[in-house]
């Protein structure tokens, strides 16, 4: 059983003002964590895979499809395979969300590193 611990070079900026970490992840599935500034832009996008989200802290505008909804901590979601998608964080606090992937993005990978203890 894989165990990664929370290091520098595990974060990465992947737009401005928005950094993730690659927490765990398998074929079969990938736990993401993101930081994101105050009135950030996640611009639209889609992907083949399904994603399950949570607010931890912060929030913002998020468009799914032709819905929006307002977020903020303890607020979850799931956005379904190829279904359009962008966030907005709060223009005033900082967003911390997690996701999860299934399965593992691929497009990813290269953010991963290995683990800390195997």
């Amino acid at each position: 059983m894989p165990l990664w611990h929370d290091r520098p070079d595990a974060w990465h900026e992947i737009l401005p003002g928005v950094r993730r970490r690659i927490l765990a992840h398998a074929p079969s599935g990938m736990l993401v964590l993101y930081r994101i500034e105050p009135d950030r832009l996640f611009p639209k996008h889609t992907h083949p895979h399904a994603q399950y989200g949570t607010v931890l802290e912060g929030g913002g505008r998020f468009a799914v499809g032709d819905r929006v909804w307002t977020m903020g901590p303890g607020d979850a979601y799931f956005v379904p395979p190829d279904v359009p998608h962008e966030l907005r964080t709060d223009a005033k606090r900082p967003t911390v969300i997690l996701d999860v992937f299934t399965p593992e993005r691929g497009d990813f990978l290269s953010e991963t590193l290995p683990p800390d203890e195997p």
